[in-house]
């Protein structure tokens, strides 16, 4: 099962942080971990408050949330449906540890090799013949 991400920000001009009067070094970071998780194969999604009104009342969750919280609880990060952080964007190592099970896509995960013990003959290691070694 593939990761999906989704973020439902504040009301802002644009998610890259370079808009406006001043630059947020969070936001820029937030996106170049988003774009980095894209790449890998994480399905994310982000949604802006003055822009995507239809995506915070298409998710009961969030509508909730922002019912009894305000808009101070923004932004919110959810992952396959699980609310996993409230009022701030997730750091580089939470993203990396909530996604980490799928780094590799499904068509080259690594498939289990069994270890196996050996255990040493004695008498070398050609048994007792010990000239072939």
């Amino acid at each position: 099962m593939h990761k999906k991400i989704e973020i439902y920000d504040p009301a802002m001009c644009c998610s890259t942080g370079v808009c406006g009067p001043s630059v947020d070094p969070k936001l820029i970071q937030i996106a170049a971990d988003l774009e980095n998780l894209k790449k890998q194969g994480v399905v994310v999604s982000r949604y802006n408050l003055s822009q995507e009104i239809d995506a915070f009342a298409a998710n009961n969750t969030v509508k909730e949330l922002l019912a009894s919280h305000g808009t101070n609880v923004l932004p919110i990060t959810i992952m396959n449906g699980e609310v996993l952080k409230l009022g701030e964007y997730p750091t580089k190592e939470e993203l990396d540890s909530w996604t980490s099970a799928d780094k590799l896509p499904a068509s080259i995960q690594r498939t289990k090799i069994k270890s196996i013990e050996v255990t040493p003959r004695s008498g070398g290691c050609c048994g007792n013949d010990s000239s072939c070694c």
